[in-house]
């Protein structure tokens, strides 16, 4: 073999590694976040995580697998509540402690009537006046006969019903221990943030 016909063998063999690289790491041609969110449920997602919910800006299905070994905190919202102003407190929470492993997850409910009734309206209503950028899922009921299947647990666990709107659940990292805290409980209470950054520092 002449030495430029083993250059040129050697370059096209070297290449087929980094192609193949390239490709598994790159999503399928057309798949969107949302279909990529919708995916099967990782083994090691906690059984209070096992649901999928349809997102609020595009009502896109989102597993909330994907925030499994995050500190949580799930939050229902009404946008014409006297609480309301918490989304701001909230959103703070959520960019002081998002790079320790905090999400906040907020739940929209006319349960208590003051809720908008589409939800493309309530996520321009919490961007445009809050700038809330955690995530936030389309309007739901979190209690009564047809509570959604995470509030349902979240009650089960804690004993506690949203008695009404900004009711907050903060959720270990291992998706087994939630403590439940009222309206009033500002998102800058003194032992509410002892105790969420406890849980952010477990491991």
């Amino acid at each position: 073999m002449s030495v430029r016909a083993l250059a040129l063998w050697c370059a096209a063999f070297s290449t087929v590694p980094a192609v193949a690289q390239t490709a598994a790491s790159q999503p399928a041609a057309g798949a969107s976040p949302a279909t990529r969110a919708a995916q099967p449920a990782p083994a090691n997602c906690p059984a209070l995580l096992q649901h999928t919910f349809p997102r609020l800006q595009d009502e896109s299905p989102q597993s909330l697998c994907q925030y499994a070994g995050k500190v949580l905190l799930v939050v229902n919202t009404a946008s014409y509540c006297g609480f309301t102003y918490q989304y701001e407190g909230l959103e703070a929470l959520y960019k002081k402690y998002k790079d320790r492993g905090l999400v906040v997850l907020g739940f929209p409910s006319n349960d208590f009537l003051q809720e908008k009734s589409d939800n493309k309206d309530i996520a321009d209503f919490c961007y445009n006046t809050y700038g809330v950028a955690f995530p936030m899922f389309a309007r739901t009921a979190v209690r009564g006969s047809d509570v959604n299947p995470l509030y349902r647990q979240l009650a089960q666990a804690t004993g506690q019903k949203p008695s009404w709107n900004f009711n907050k659940y903060l959720i270990d990292r291992t998706g087994r221990s939630v403590t439940h805290y009222g309206s009033k409980v500002e998102p800058q209470d003194r032992a509410f943030v002892q105790q969420l950054e406890a849980l952010l520092a477990q491991h």
